[in-house]
């Protein structure tokens, strides 16, 4: 592991220091080494409730014009995506723990009485965010 951090440093390095002894060459980019024990896709991950009942996966992220991210999208309900539809939640009503075999599990605060009622969420129309607290928020 350090081995190849080590060489991606000393290749940034090197590229950076060609560059600035050129007249009007183009910086390269900054470069971040991200370990998979420090980030995770969450598309397609499922998600549970506190009680554990399956409250179905992340199918999109939601982000606002600055590139906050606001809720989560997840096909809830139905079986094998008969019956399921799209809600969007609070992204704060998320929560990444530790599980046993896993990097770590997504958990709603809601459960699925809760999200029941909840509007789907539909592209191009406005959005109703499930908040943390089981009311819906629009989106500003």
């Amino acid at each position: 592991m350090f081995g190849k951090f080590a060489i991606v440093l000393l290749t940034s390095a090197l590229i950076a220091l060609g560059a600035a002894a050129q007249p009007g060459a183009v910086q390269s980019p900054s470069v971040t080494v991200l370990g998979t024990q420090e980030v995770r896709g969450v598309l397609g991950r499922e998600v549970r409730s506190t009680a554990d009942e399956n409250m179905g996966r992340i199918v999109d992220v939601l982000v606002d014009g600055e590139g906050r991210v606001r809720a989560a999208v997840i096909d809830f309900g139905g079986f094998l995506g008969v019956g399921s539809r799209k809600i969007a939640v609070d992204w704060k009503a998320l929560h990444f723990v530790p599980a046993a075999g896993k990097q770590y599990a997504v958990v709603l605060e809601l459960t699925r009485d809760q999200v029941k009622p909840a509007p789907e969420y539909k592209v191009d129309k406005p959005i109703v965010v499930l908040g943390a607290s089981g009311n819906l928020e629009p989106l500003p």
